[in-house]
């Protein structure tokens, strides 16, 4: 079980970028997908999270409108579209998959984690 997570990089502020998070080694089709940050000195924080089956979705308040998550089932790749991007965005973000069930905000729900991809957003 695989999560690789890429796009990352560095961006001045009201810049974009798109990460991509590709699974593998396991059908993903019924998990729900999810993306973390983690910034330095602080706890890793819910992003957004997306379903598998019918594509609902969910955006800490900090990003609703500036983020888009959606995903590509035939490719088992899931992706976050950052839009007007803040300095306190800069973190290391994650992407990780949770069985269906388990509420999609919390971290412990989620059973594989990608390796992380730094953002950086320069004032």
């Amino acid at each position: 079980v695989q999560l690789q997570a890429s796009g990352g990089g560095l961006v001045q502020t009201g810049g974009s970028l798109r990460l991509s998070c590709a699974a593998s080694g396991r059908t993903f089709t019924t998990y729900n997908m999810g993306w973390f940050r983690q910034a330095p000195g602080k706890e890793r924080e819910f992003v957004s999270a997306i379903t598998w089956t019918s594509g609902s979705t969910l955006y800490s308040e900090s990003v609703k409108g500036r983020f888009t998550i959606s995903r590509d089932n035939a490719k088992n790749t899931v992706y976050l579209q950052m839009n007007s991007l803040k300095p306190d965005d800069t973190a290391v973000y994650y992407c990780a998959a949770a069985p269906p069930l388990r509420p999609m905000t919390v971290a412990r729900s989620y059973s594989d984690w990608g390796q992380g991809t730094q953002v950086t957003v320069s004032s």
